[in-house]
C-alpha cells in the first residue's frame, strides 16, 4: 500500500453512519490496507449503489483499478472522482493512470494541478518529478525534487533523485552534495557511494571515487556493477590497469554477460596493447548485443590501430550511430555513397561529421572524388571554411550548418571517405602537401609579427578539446613543456583557449611568444605554421593541420593512441613530414620530453 493509501485509511468522520457511503468508503480503505481486494471492491460498489456521486467510493475504484493494472478503468473513475471535487489525491489517482498508459502529457497535467491546489505536500511534488523524468525534462525534474527539499530537507529520495540529475546535467560538484546529503541520511547505503563514486570520478577525484566504490562493493560483495565500478576507477589511475582487469573478472564471475564489465575489460586489454585478448572480448560482447554501435566502433578503431583497414572501416562507421561520437549530421533524402555506384558527371556532397581533425585529414579524398569525374560540394565546420573552400576539386563550399544546398545526387559523410576509396595501409593518399598554400600576403603578415628569424622557430600547442573522449590522456599541461623551454629556439604558441593554470604559466613565461589572439580560423593558423620551422603538439588539430601542409611536426601520443596513429613506429602513413613521440609506458610524458628535447638539440646545432 502506498502513502496516499495509508493516510486516506488513516481519515475516519466519527459522523459516518453504519451502512452510509462514507462508512462503506471507510470500510473498503480498511480492506485496501489489508489486501483484502476483492472486499473493498464490495465496500465500494455497495457506497455508490446508495450515491453513484460519491467522490472517495469512486477515487477507491480508481486506486483498486491501478492495483489490477486496469489503467482504463483507472483513468475513468479517476476522471469521475474529479467531477464531484478537484482534490490532490484524485488528481494522483488519475495522472497514475495516465502515467501507466504512457500518456505523460496528460499526466503531468493532473500532477501539476494537485501541485497547485497543495503546494506544501511533499509527495505530490514527487509525482511530478516523476512525471518529468518520464518525460526526459531533467531540469524541470530537478526543480520538483529541489523543491521537495525545502518542504523536507531529511527527504532522502529527492536528495537522491537531486543528485542524479545533477549529474546528468553535469552540474558535477552540486551532484556531489547532494550525494553527500544522501549519506547523511542514509550512512553506508551502496547504491549512494556507487553513484557518487561516478560523480567523484568525472570531476577526476579519482582516488576518493575509488574509496567510495570500494565500500560500495565491501557492502554489497556480490554486486556485480559495484565490482565493474571499481574496476572503471582503478582504469583510470596511473598502473592499475591490470588491477583493474582482476575487478572486471570479478564481476563477470557473478555476472558472465555483463556487458558493461566485458566493454570496460575489452577497452582495458586494447590500452594494455593485449589486442587479441580484446579482439576476443568485443566478439563476444557482438554476439550478446550485435547491434551496439558503441562495440561496434571500438572494435573497428581497434583493427585500424593495428593496420586492419578492411575491418576497421566497416566499424568505424557505427559512429553514425552515436550522437555523442559525431557531429550532428542532417538526414538527406538523397543515397548515401560509399564507393559503390559510378560518380562521373554526378554531383555528390561531403560533409563534416565529425571534429576538425578528422575533416583536414579527411579533406585528400576530396581531389580524388573530382578525378572520377564528380562535382563536389562541401561542407565543413566555420573555422575550416576559409582555408577548405579553395581545396582542390571543390565545386562549391559552404560552412556548416548550411541551411540551403544545391541539388546532388549523393551525399557521404567526409569520415566515410576512407571506407569508399578502399583505403588499406598501402594506399593512403599521402601527398606532402594538399591543402591550398596560405596567401602569401597572409605570411609577410605573419614574418613581420615574429620578427627576426635568427633562431628555430617551434610552434606549441599541447592541449585539446576539453570535451573529448580522450582529452585526460592525450592533453598534457603547459608546464610539461617546460623543459624544453631553455632551448635556444624561438617558441611560438599555437594553442587556442589555454586552460586557467596554462594560461598563468603562459603570462609568466617569458621564453613563449603568444600570438593566438590573431589566429580567427585555420587560414590564419595555416599561414603562421608557413613561418615556422617546427611544429611540436599534442594529438589535435593542429597536428593535422601542420601534417597538411607539409610541415616539419612532433607529435607527442599517449601509450595508447588514437587509432590513426597505429602501433609500434615513429612515423605517419598519412602524414610524411610527421614523427612520433610515443609514451612507453601510460603517463608518462617525462621520458618523451627527454626524447623531444635531445632530438631538438640536435635540430637546433645542425641548424648553426
Amino acid at each position: 500500500m502506498n502513502r496516499q493509501e495509508r493516510r486516506a485509511a488513516g481519515r475516519k468522520s466519527p459522523t459516518s453512519e453504519p451502512g452510509s457511503p462514507a462508512a462503506l468508503y471507510e470500510a473498503g480503505l480498511r480492506h485496501l490496507r489489508a489486501g483484502q481486494y476483492l472486499d473493498a471492491q464490495i465496500c465500494c460498489q455497495q457506497a455508490l449503489a446508495t450515491d453513484s456521486n460519491h467522490a472517495d467510493s469512486l477515487n477507491l475504484m480508481g486506486m483498486l483499478s491501478l492495483h489490477a493494472k486496469q489503467y482504463d478503468h483507472a483513468v475513468e473513475w479517476g476522471a469521475r472522482a474529479l467531477r464531484q471535487a478537484p482534490k490532490p489525491e484524485y488528481l494522483v489517482t488519475l495522472g497514475t493512470a495516465l502515467q501507466s498508459q504512457g500518456r505523460l502529457e496528460e499526466a503531468l497535467k493532473a500532477f501539476d494541478k494537485a501541485v497547485q491546489l497543495k503546494p506544501d505536500v511533499a509527495e505530490l511534488w514527487k509525482n511530478l518529478g516523476n512525471v518529468l523524468l518520464a518525460l526526459e525534462r531533467p531540469a524541470d525534474a530537478l526543480l520538483s525534487f529541489q523543491h521537495i527539499l525545502t518542504l523536507d530537507p531529511r527527504h532522502w529520495e529527492a536528495a537522491y533523485q537531486s543528485a542524479v540529475l545533477f549529474h546528468q546535467l553535469e552540474r558535477l560538484a552540486e551532484a556531489v552534495e547532494h550525494f553527500d546529503l544522501c549519506n547523511r541520511l542514509k550512512p553506508d547505503h551502496a547504491l549512494t557511494l556507487r553513484a557518487r563514486a561516478r560523480s567523484l570520478r568525472d570531476m577526476n577525484r579519482l582516488k576518493e571515487a575509488l574509496q567510495d566504490s570500494q565500500r560500495a562493493c565491501k557492502l554489497d560483495p556480490g554486486d556485480a556493477g559495484a565490482c565493474n565500478g571499481v574496476g572503471d576507477i582503478l582504469a583510470r589511475l596511473p598502473d592499475r590497469q591490470e588491477e583493474a582487469l582482476q575487478w572486471f573478472d570479478r564481476a563477470l564471475e557473478l555476472e558472465p554477460d555483463f556487458l558493461q564489465a566485458l566493454t570496460n575489460k575489452a577497452l582495458v586489454l586494447g590500452q594494455l596493447h593485449r589486442s587479441e585478448e580484446a579482439i576476443a572480448n568485443y566478439r563476444r560482447l557482438r554476439s550478446l548485443d550485435p547491434d551496439n554501435a558503441e562495440v561496434n566502433i571500438s572494435l573497428g578503431h581497434l583493427h585500424l590501430l593495428l593496420g586492419d583497414f578492411e575491418s576497421g572501416w566497416a566499424g568505424h562507421e557505427a559512429r553514425r550511430k552515436i550522437p555523442s561520437f559525431s557531429a550532428p549530421y542532417p538526414k538527406f533524402s538523397e543515397p548515401i555513397w560509399l564507393g559503390k555506384e559510378t560518380i562521373d558527371g554526378k554531383t555528390i556532397l561531403v560533409h563534416v561529421d565529425e571534429g576538425f581533425g578528422d575533416t583536414i585529414q579527411f579533406a585528400r579524398y576530396v581531389p580524388m572524388l573530382a578525378e572520377r569525374g564528380a562535382r563536389v560540394i562541401l561542407v565543413v565546420d566555420g573555422p575550416a571554411y576559409p582555408l577548405l573552400s579553395n581545396l582542390a576539386g571543390v565545386s562549391q563550399c559552404f560552412p556548416f550548418p548550411a541551411h540551403t544546398l544545391p541539388p546532388f545526387d549523393f551525399h557521404c559523410p567526409m569520415s566515410s571517405l576512407p571506407l569508399a576509396f578502399a583505403t588499406r595501409l598501402d594506399t593512403i593518399p599521402s601527398g606532402t602537401s594538399y591543402l591550398p598554400a596560405p596567401a602569401a600576403s597572409r605570411v609577410q603578415a605573419w614574418e613581420s609579427r615574429l620578427g627576426p628569424h635568427d633562431r628555430l622557430r617551434v610552434g606549441l600547442v599541447w592541449s585539446g578539446n576539453p570535451n573529448h573522449r580522450n582529452d585526460r590522456n592525450r592533453s598534457i599541461p603547459l608546464r610539461t613543456l617546460s623543459r624544453i623551454l631553455d632551448a635556444d629556439a624561438a617558441f611560438v604558441s599555437l594553442q587556442k583557449d589555454p586552460r586557467p593554470d596554462d594560461k598563468a604559466f603562459l603570462v609568466e613565461s617569458t621564453s613563449i611568444l603568444d600570438l593566438t589572439a590573431d589566429l580567427t580560423d585555420f587560414t590564419e593558423t595555416a599561414a603562421l605554421l608557413r613561418c615556422l620551422d617546427l611544429v611540436i603538439t599534442v594529438d589535435t588539430s593542429v597536428a593535422h593541420l601542420a601534417g597538411a601542409l607539409g610541415c616539419p611536426t612532433w607529435i607527442l601520443l599517449p601509450h595508447h593512441p588514437d587509432w590513426r596513429w597505429l602501433l609500434g613506429r615513429d612515423d605517419s602513413p598519412w602524414y610524411p613530414t610527421v614523427r612520433l613521440f610515443r609514451q612507453p609506458k601510460p603517463r608518462d610524458y617525462d621520458s618523451v620530453m627527454d626524447r623531444v628535447r635531445a632530438e631538438l638539440t640536435a635540430m637546433i646545432s645542425k641548424r648553426v
